[in-house]
């Protein structure tokens, strides 16, 4: 099995998060106490092409952390992260 560093990002604001390929392996979202949906897309410039992931905050404002399991989720292009007014997101990735 190949292994690959692990590197993090803190987005406050929607953004690009890496650009180049690479694997989302998990995540730790403070919710703003705005429902909505974070979005990340397969694109390292803008919120447009694949959806390849989609998670659902609650108007909760505890923190959320998940491991996603596997390789994680591979973006060909990079990511750029959507999030809901007053969220922000912690991302780990390689």
């Amino acid at each position: 099995m190949q292994q690959t560093d692990v590197k993090a990002v803190h987005l406050d604001a929607s953004g690009v998060g890496y650009a180049g390929r690479t694997r989302v392996k998990g995540y730790q979202v403070a919710p703003g106490g705005t429902a909505g949906e974070i979005q990340f897309f397969d694109n390292a410039t803008t919120n447009a092409g694949t959806n390849a992931l989609t998670l659902h905050v609650t108007t909760n404002t505890a923190v959320i952390a998940t491991l996603i399991p596997g390789e994680g989720v591979l973006f060909q292009n990079g990511f750029y992260v959507v999030l809901p007014t007053s969220s922000s997101i912690t991302v780990f990735y390689g």
